[in-house]
C-alpha cells in the first residue's frame, strides 16, 4: 500500500466541497504527509528555477502562486485544529514541524536561481504589459522575497534562516504555554455565596462548564473571556473577582515549564537580530515598512490622539465609579477587578439598563441570522445550512454560500463555543483561499468564537458585545468568503496588516443599526422583538466606559510598539520593562491593560501583529469615515454604496493598494474625526 493511499492527507478528498476528511485523520497522519508534500513543492520551485526558457510571467510568477497546492492544504487543516480543537499529541507535532516549516519557507525565499528570475521581472516591470492585477502580484511577490532576505549575502543568508527556524519554535511555544494556563485553570464556586450577585444566565453558564468538566453540584469560572468578563461585571464577592482577575492576567507569568517570560525575551532578541540583518535598527522600523503606516512615528502619533483623550475620559468614568461606591457605604478605592462591576451598577443606574435584561434578545442563533441577513441585503449571499456536512466537532456549523445568481461562493463553517481543546479569543482562518490561477477555486472559511455554551436545550444567549464580536470576526469571513481575484497571494484577508481589520471592524456597525435591532433581536421565548425603549438606551450607552477600554485598548498598543522599538541586542525582562513602560506613558490605576505581555498572543504567537496591535484604531479611522458614507446615503443598505463596498473592500484583497481601494471605495482619503466621534472622545458641535 503506498503513502498515498495509506494516508488520508494524501488521498484525494472526495468529501463534500473539498472538507477535509476530518473523521479518518489522526495526528500521526501528518508529519508524513508534510514531508511528502514540502518535496513535491521544492521540486516545483526546482523546475520553474531551472527553466530553460526566459522568465515570463506566466512561467515563474503566475507558476510560482500555483505551487505547493497540497503543502497549502495541509496548513489550512493541520493549523486550523491546533487553535480550534488541539491535543497533545497534535501539539507534539507542532512543535515538531515548527522548524521544518519555517526552514522550507526560507530554502524557498532565499533560493538563489528563482529569485534571480523574479527579480529579472520586476525589474523590466513597466515594459511587461502586465495587468493591474499582474503589476501588483509582481511587485507584492519580489517584496516578499526581499523581506524573507533573498537579498542578503550567503553568511546572513545562513543566520537568518536559523533566526527563524527558531522563532517558529519560541512562537508556537508561546502559544502552547498560554492554553495550558487557560485550560488548567478552573475557580469552583459551591456554595450560593459563592454565586453572590451573579444573574441566572451566569450561574448557567458557570453550571454548564461546571458539568463539562465532571464537577457535579458546582460552577465553574474558566478563563474563556465569555466567563470572567461577566463573573468580573457580576459577582458580589470581592475576594473571587481579585482571584479570578489574577488568573486572568498572569496567564503565562507562573514559573515553570510554561513560563512565556523567557520565551518572549527570546523571541525579542531574535527579532531585533532579524531587523538589523535587514539594515533596521529596530524590529519596529522592519515590521512598519510594509504597511499603510509606513513608521513607527506615525503609529505613535495616531496612537497619541487617543491616549490623552482616553486617559481624560477614564478619569470621568472613574470619579462616578467611586461615587456609587461612596453611595453604597462601601469605603474601597477601584481596583482592576472592581472596574466592571462598579460600572455596571453606574450603566443601570444612568441608563437604566440591566445586561440581564438586554441578553434575552440576543440569543447567539438569532444574532448568526442577523450577521446571514445583513450580507444578504448589502451583498446578495444566502448561507445555506449544510447539517450532513461533518467538521472537525460537532458544535461546528457548516453552511453553503450562494450569490445572487444562485452560484456557489464558497462554504462557511462557524464555531463558537469555548472549550479546553481550543485557545482563546476570536478569530477568522480559511482552509482554503479563494483564487483562479490553474483553475477556480472556491474558499474554505471558518470563524472561531469562545461563546459561554448554554446547558442543552437552552439557548446560547449573548451580550452587546458579544454580538458584536461575532459580527467583528465575519467581518473577516466575507473578506475571505468575497475574494475575487486571480492569484492565492493576493486573496482575501492577504492585505496589509493595517488593512485587515477595515472590514472586520465596519462590518459591526450593521448589528446597531435600530432596524437590524429590531428585525433580529428577539426575545429568545416570547419572539417579542426588542422594545424601543431599550433600543433607545442602548445607543444612549453605546459610548459607556469607553475612556477604560480605549485606555486598556491603547495601552497594549503602545506597550508593543516600544518593545519592538527597543534597539539593543538583548530582549528585556517583560515584566519589567511593561511596568516601567506603563509608568512612563502614565498609565491609570486600577484599569489594567487588554493583553499584558507574557500572554499576549497577537505579538508573540506569531509576527502577524508584532509591531502592529495599532492596526484596529488605523482601521477604526476608516471604518467609521467608512460607513459615514451609508450614513450620508441616507440607507444603510444602500444599493450604490453597497456595491462600491464589495467591489474595493471585500473582493479585491491585495490586488489594490491600500489606500487607492479605499479612495476608490469612498471618493477621498478617510479623516480621522468620525473615529474620535464614534468613541465619543470629541464632543459633537451643536448646531448653530
Amino acid at each position: 500500500m503506498s503513502l498515498a493511499t495509506s494516508n488520508p492527507l494524501l488521498a484525494p478528498w472526495s468529501t463534500p466541497y473539498g472538507l477535509p476528511p476530518f473523521a479518518e485523520v489522526s495526528p500521526e497522519h501528518f508529519r508524513p504527509a508534510f514531508d511528502e508534500a514540502l518535496k513535491i513543492q521544492r521540486d516545483e520551485i526546482e523546475a520553474i528555477a531551472a527553466s530553460p526558457e526566459p522568465p515570463t510571467f506566466e512561467n515563474t510568477v503566475a507558476a510560482f502562486d500555483r505551487s505547493g497546492r497540497l503543502l497549502a492544504r495541509l496548513d489550512g487543516l493541520f493549523y486550523n485544529l491546533t487553535s480550534s480543537e488541539t491535543s497533545q499529541a497534535l501539539q507534539a507535532v507542532e512543535m515538531e514541524l515548527a522548524p521544518v516549516m519555517a526552514a522550507h519557507s526560507s530554502a524557498i525565499y532565499m533560493h538563489e536561481g528563482l529569485f534571480r528570475r523574479i527579480d529579472a521581472l520586476h525589474a523590466q516591470r513597466e515594459a511587461l504589459a502586465l495587468s493591474a492585477e499582474q503589476r501588483r502580484f509582481l511587485e507584492r511577490l519580489h517584496l516578499d522575497f526581499v523581506r524573507a532576505g533573498a537579498k542578503l549575502a550567503p553568511a546572513a543568508q545562513s543566520r537568518y534562516a536559523q533566526v527563524m527556524e527558531r522563532l517558529a519554535e519560541l512562537t508556537t511555544r508561546f502559544s502552547q504555554n498560554v492554553l495550558a494556563d487557560e485550560s488548567s485553570y478552573r475557580l469552583v464556586l459551591r456554595t450560593e455565596q459563592d454565586f453572590a450577585g451573579l444573574p441566572d444566565f451566569v450561574r448557567a453558564a458557570a453550571r454548564q462548564a461546571a458539568a463539562d468538566r465532571g464537577i457535579a453540584d458546582a460552577g465553574v469560572v474558566t478563563l474563556s473571556r465569555s466567563h470572567i468578563v461577566p463573573f468580573l461585571t457580576f459577582s458580589d464577592r470581592r475576594d473571587l473577582r481579585e482571584q479570578a482577575y489574577r488568573a486572568w492576567t498572569t496567564r503565562g507569568e507562573h514559573e515553570g515549564v510554561h513560563d512565556n517570560r523567557p520565551v518572549a525575551r527570546e523571541i525579542l532578541a531574535l527579532r531585533n537580530e532579524q531587523a538589523r540583518l535587514h539594515g533596521h535598527a529596530s524590529y519596529a522600523d522592519y515590521a512598519l515598512a510594509d504597511t499603510m503606516a509606513g513608521r513607527a512615528s506615525a503609529v505613535n502619533e495616531l496612537l497619541n490622539q487617543v491616549w490623552q483623550p482616553a486617559k481624560a475620559s477614564a478619569e470621568r468614568e472613574r470619579q462616578a465609579l467611586q461615587a456609587m461606591v461612596l453611595s453604597r457605604g462601601e469605603t474601597l478605592q477601584i481596583e482592576a477587578w472592581d472596574w466592571r462591576y462598579y460600572a455596571e451598577k453606574v450603566r443601570q443606574a444612568r441608563y437604566e439598563l440591566d445586561e440581564a435584561e438586554v441578553k434575552p434578545y440576543f440569543p447567539l442563533d438569532r444574532m448568526v441570522e442577523a450577521a446571514f441577513d445583513c450580507a444578504h441585503r448589502l451583498f446578495g449571499l444566502r448561507f445555506v445550512a449544510q447539517p450532513q456536512a461533518a467538521a472537525y466537532h460537532p458544535d461546528v456549523k457548516v453552511y453553503e454560500v450562494r450569490s445572487a445568481d444562485d452560484a456557489l461562493v464558497g462554504v462557511f463553517l462557524h464555531d463558537n463555543f469555548a472549550r479546553a481543546s481550543k485557545r482563546s479569543g476570536a478569530w477568522m482562518s480559511s482552509f482554503r483561499n479563494q483564487s483562479r490561477s490553474g483553475g477556480e477555486v472556491t474558499p474554505i472559511i471558518v470563524n472561531n468564537n469562545n461563546f459561554a455554551k448554554a446547558a442543552p436545550g437552552e439557548p446560547t444567549l449573548l451580550s452587546f458585545d458579544d454580538a458584536r464580536t461575532l459580527f467583528h470576526e465575519f467581518g473577516h469571513g466575507l473578506h475571505g468568503l468575497l475574494s475575487d481575484v486571480t492569484y492565492e497571494r493576493l486573496s482575501g484577508t492577504n492585505v496589509l496588516r493595517d488593512f485587515v481589520e477595515l472590514p472586520s471592524q465596519l462590518f459591526e456597525h450593521w448589528l446597531s443599526e435600530p432596524e437590524v435591532l429590531k428585525r433580529h433581536a428577539r426575545h429568545h421565548r416570547s419572539g417579542e422583538p426588542i422594545p424601543d425603549d431599550l433600543v433607545r438606551r442602548l445607543q444612549a450607552a453605546r459610548n459607556f466606559n469607553q475612556g477604560y477600554e480605549t485606555v486598556r485598548y491603547t495601552a497594549s498598543a503602545l506597550v508593543d510598539m516600544a518593545v519592538h522599538s527597543l534597539t539593543a541586542a538583548e530582549g528585556p525582562d517583560i515584566a519589567a520593562f511593561e511596568a516601567a513602560e506603563l509608568q512612563r506613558i502614565g498609565m491609570p490605576p486600577g484599569i489594567g491593560m487588554n493583553h499584558r505581555l507574557p500572554h499576549f498572543q497577537h505579538l508573540f504567537s506569531g509576527s502577524s501583529y508584532a509591531a502592529g496591535y495599532y492596526v484596529y484604531l488605523w482601521a477604526e479611522v476608516l471604518d467609521a469615515d467608512g460607513f459615514d458614507a451609508f450614513v450620508e446615503a441616507g440607507n444603510p443598505f444602500d444599493v450604490q454604496v453597497a456595491k462600491r463596498l464589495r467591489q474595493y473592500i471585500y473582493s479585491s484583497g491585495d490586488s489594490m493598494e491600500p489606500s487607492a481601494a479605499y479612495q476608490a471605495f469612498r471618493g477621498r482619503a478617510a479623516t480621522v474625526g468620525p473615529m474620535l466621534r464614534k468613541k465619543g472622545l470629541v464632543q459633537t458641535p451643536a448646531p448653530a
